[in-house]
């Protein structure tokens, strides 16, 4: 009996020994949509769909170099991470100073009512607690891996997820207390 991961490293070395097509497609059709969200969040859909297919143009280069140490999505991630932070770093200063501005914790909804944009607030941390946090809490990645990604160490990575759901928790009771 096959199991999904044992079928997925038949597609990968499929893909790295003759470029199988299809090989290819079950690849992406697997992984892309969660690829896409981790980038959405980090960049934001505008540019989301872009870092996704950097990713697998980058990734079937490097495949034959992966060595299965790790699951091939948390390499994928760390692909699409990685073009996120290149990306983050070419915007202009005013963009890049976005995470400094107060955030706006509440915005009228169509209904008259108010709410809190968690997706906005998420788009609005620092850097280092965003990334962490959802490579954390959305990915499911281990402080270790999440070290080893970023090349940061397992405390550090504690310490921002700490930091990013500090903030997130200031913001949603910010927006409770409101009028």
């Amino acid at each position: 009996m096959t199991t999904p991961q044992t079928q997925e490293r038949e597609w990968a070395e499929a893909l790295v020994r003759s470029g199988d097509e299809t090989a290819f497609r079950h690849l992406y059709r697997l992984h892309t949509p969660r690829l896409y969200g981790f980038a959405s969040r980090l960049v934001g859909e505008t540019e989301a769909e872009d870092v996704v297919q950097e990713t697998w143009v980058r990734a079937v280069r490097k495949l034959d170099g992966f060595r299965w140490r790790s699951a091939l999505s948390t390499w994928l991630v760390g692909i699409v991470h990685n073009l996120c932070r290149e990306r983050l770093r070419r915007r202009s200063r005013h963009e890049a100073r976005q995470a400094d501005v107060p955030v706006p914790t509440q915005w009228v909804a169509a209904t008259g009512g108010l709410r809190l944009d968690l997706e906005r607030a998420i788009a609005l941390l620092p850097d280092g607690c965003r990334a962490v946090l959802l490579l954390h809490d959305v990915e499911g990645l281990t402080h270790q891996e999440i070290a080893q990604r970023l090349g940061i160490a397992a405390g550090t990575s504690k310490s921002q997820l700490s930091e990013g759901r500090r903030r997130l928790r200031a913001w949603l009771k910010g927006a409770h207390d409101a009028p």
